[in-house]
């Protein structure tokens, strides 16, 4: 079977004034997971979103895997309150953990699942020791902090090198992306071993929300099956990983 990839549309670049309906226009066009980038104005340059929007938006969509990605220090602090709002799946930034592997079982042990995120700068080696207790491994695409960024090219050597290290180790995270994410784009980012994509700008920022994602994740899609013919060794189906300890919501994968 061919992998499975997942749309997960960013809120960052949604209209705030009516974040609940953008969302759910994106969600209709295709997308599987909603992304929500928190920032503190520390670690990133910017401000966006606590618990309480995570809270507000979990009351108009019960039904979707809450993807919320911690770009913020002192993660500890906050885990908690993001899992009682309705995270499902909860993202740390490794340059941001002192301790990342307490905090990657801190996450799960609020019944969330967990992730690890890398910048551009950091090398995927340094995720070696946590990579087998991780759901999902973010590589971000563009420098964390804003919207609308160039996509990073050589991402993409990062992503081909964590799908080889997930073959060899036998090991079921998820590989995710972030960041210039769009129709020029996706082909690459897809055939490089890419499974859940994040898209804010590309969805939000112009024309038809359930269209853009739509035609998105259609190209998407089309270029995983191409690239499944081409190359069937590389073929790989995308399994369910371990349970976590709390199944508030719905969880996708």
């Amino acid at each position: 079977m061919a992998t499975v990839i997942d749309l997960a549309p960013s809120i960052l670049s949604a209209n705030f004034a009516q974040l609940g309906a953008d969302a759910k226009a994106a969600l209709e066009g295709g997308g599987t997971v909603l992304h929500l980038d928190v920032m503190d104005g520390h670690f990133v340059p910017n401000l966006t979103i606590g618990p309480p929007v995570v809270a507000s938006l979990r009351k108009t969509i019960p039904d979707v895997a809450f993807d919320c990605h911690l770009m913020i220090e002192n993660a500890d602090e906050f885990i908690p309150a993001f899992a009682e709002a309705g995270a499902n799946w909860i993202s740390v930034h490794q340059e941001a953990c002192v301790h990342l592997d307490r905090t990657l079982h801190l996450i799960e042990s609020h019944g969330c699942k967990p992730g690890v995120v890398i910048n551009p700068a950091t090398p995927v080696h340094m995720l070696d020791d946590v990579l087998e207790i991780v759901h999902h491994v973010l590589v971000m695409s563009v420098n964390p902090g804003f919207g609308a960024q160039h996509f990073i090219p050589n991402s993409l050597k990062k992503v081909e090198t964590l799908a080889r290290i997930r073959e060899s180790r036998g090991l079921e995270f998820r590989i995710e992306i972030d960041g210039g994410v769009a129709l020029d784009t996706v082909g690459d980012i897809v055939r490089a071993g890419a499974e859940i994509l994040v898209a804010g700008n590309a969805v939000f920022s112009h024309g038809d929300i359930r269209e853009n994602a739509r035609k998105l994740l259609q190209a998407a899609r089309s270029a995983a099956a191409a690239a499944a013919k081409a190359s069937p060794r590389l073929r790989r189906t995308t399994t369910a990983p371990r349970s976590s300890k709390s199944d508030r919501h719905r969880q996708q994968t």
